[in-house]
């Protein structure tokens, strides 16, 4: 099995709580003896194992254990801000990186890193990759119901999944209000982030918000702003991309000169911050040179505005995707996609244009304009630092990816924008869009619960496509056949 897969972790807790090894743990040099692999934690947020007792070269610790996949996952999810990691005394991961021996606790710690796969033995590497192949058919595979569905009534099966589509909107807007007043909150507080976990549910829920809460134009950006760069990490970057920008702030980008050098300026902020650029490394495309030197000494003007954390090409994800969807592509179609939010007002022109179009086919029509990000620059030729891309890069974000935008973003931000300011008639004007957007997004859950339900010709309407989505996650996977509509008919 290749080390640099992704495995479930809850198979490295297995083998954690077994204490499957085949020789003594040694790691960097340092003999590691688990005296006590612990209690796994089931319950509560946190270290995946509290109590435990482990001997690290000669000294005993006494503590808890946290596991991941990589060892760039204790950055990425955010463990060295959050202080119930305090009590860590080893972070266990599946391929050990020699070059990051170490973590750092909230309170400042280095916390010793364990690579495990090199003392697994073969059979349950083997048992591991097998489980992983076999949940990834059963994923994957016909619905329970894909055999006898397609004779219950297609009206009945199309009005369960819209209604679910509906739902998930709703969900989605809910999230984003939430978001909203989280943003209200930490403005008000001065708070930056990220921060240790916060609670705000409280406070939340007892607050009556009223209209001057929401007047800022800048909470609606910070909004918009890290929502876009979550969506530009797809699902294995998502995560560090939105730290990326919750990280640089909005107030920081906007003291940048607008001049014709700002879209350059840009990048070096975002390229420098995220840590991918290595101006030492040589290159074998001179261009390449060019660029990353003027990327860093545009940094080097700009880097005293920033005091926050710098990122590292080890948070990246660059492995099994397809080079269209590498960090450094979605980063620089974000910067452009900012650049627009930030220096030419695309809020105000996109609600500008909900109230004064009339033709929903002629608002998708605009909409996509501002989302599709044509490739130019030095990206369009390259995938990453150093090395030229064998064919031209045409989108930086194509129709696809704006679609997922509008749609799981744009339009919930947009429905509740309205209806806190009263505009309920454009708010539901937002809502008709979604029922009447097709999006052009092929998705290959979306493709396989279509084809089980034989409702074929449906899925490229956006509330089906997401209703589909709904469906599959809250029904199918959880085996609440005899909850859904139409298993209940199927099923009895």
């Amino acid at each position: 099995m290749s080390d640099s897969k992704k495995i479930q972790e809850r198979f490295l807790y297995k083998i954690w709580a077994n204490q499957s090894f085949n020789r003594t743990l040694i790691s960097n040099g340092v003999k590691i003896q688990v005296l006590d692999p612990g209690i796994e934690n089931k319950v509560q947020e946190g270290p995946d194992f509290r109590n435990s007792r482990i001997k690290i070269g000669n000294i005993t610790f006494k503590g808890d254990v946290e596991i991941d996949n990589f060892q760039s996952d204790w950055h990425q999810h955010g463990h060295n801000f959050n202080k119930r990691y305090n009590k860590v005394i080893l972070h266990v991961v599946f391929k050990e990186d020699p070059l990051h021996q170490y973590v750092i606790s909230r309170d400042g710690r280095k916390i010793h890193t364990l690579g495990i796969g090199a003392f697994v033995d073969s059979e349950i590497r083997t048992a591991i990759q097998n489980a992983i192949l076999k949940e990834k058919e059963e994923r994957l595979s016909d619905l329970k119901c894909s055999g006898i569905a397609p004779s219950l009534e297609k009206s009945i099966k199309y009005k369960m999944v819209e209604e679910l589509g509906i739902a998930r909107f709703r969900k989605k807007c809910d999230r984003m209000l939430y978001r909203l007043k989280e943003i209200v909150f930490l403005k008000e507080l001065n708070l930056k982030e990220p921060v240790v976990k916060y609670d705000f549910d409280e406070k939340i829920s007892l607050r009556n918000f009223t209209y001057n809460d929401f007047k800022d134009k800048s909470i609606w950006e910070q909004l918009f702003y890290e929502s876009i760069f979550e969506a530009l990490g797809y699902t294995n970057n998502k995560e560090i991309m939105k730290r990326l920008a919750i990280s640089i702030s909005q107030e920081m980008l906007k003291q940048l000169p607008e001049d014709d050098n700002l879209l350059l300026k840009l990048e070096s902020v975002f390229f420098n911050i995220a840590g991918l650029i290595n101006i030492s490394q040589k290159s074998p495309d001179e261009n390449s040179s060019i660029y990353a030197r003027s990327l860093f000494e545009n940094w080097e003007g700009i880097k005293s505005n920033y005091d926050g954390i710098i990122f590292n090409k080890t948070h990246w994800h660059f492995a099994k995707l397809r080079p269209h969807n590498f960090p450094t592509i979605r980063i620089a179609g974000g910067v452009r996609i900012i650049k627009k939010l930030f220096f030419d007002n695309m809020i105000e022109n996109i609600f500008t244009k909900f109230e004064k179009i009339t033709e929903l086919n002629k608002v998708i029509k605009y909409l996509r304009g501002q989302f599709i990000v044509k490739a130019e620059g030095y990206w369009k030729g390259h995938y990453i630092f150093g090395e030229t891309s064998k064919t031209k890069i045409n989108y930086f974000v194509g129709i696809s990816r704006a679609d997922d935008i509008i749609v799981n973003i744009l339009l919930p931000i947009s429905a509740i924008y309205f209806e806190l300011f009263g505009k309920n008639d454009l708010s539901k004007k937002v809502f008709n869009l979604y029922l009447f957007y097709r999006q052009r997004s092929d998705n290959q859950l979306v493709n396989k619960i279509s084809n089980s339900l034989e409702l074929n010709n449906s899925s490229d309407k956006s509330v089906m496509h997401q209703g589909m989505i709904e469906l599959y996650r809250n029904y199918c996977t959880k085996d609440k056949c005899l909850k859904c509509e139409i298993g209940k008919q199927v099923f009895n």
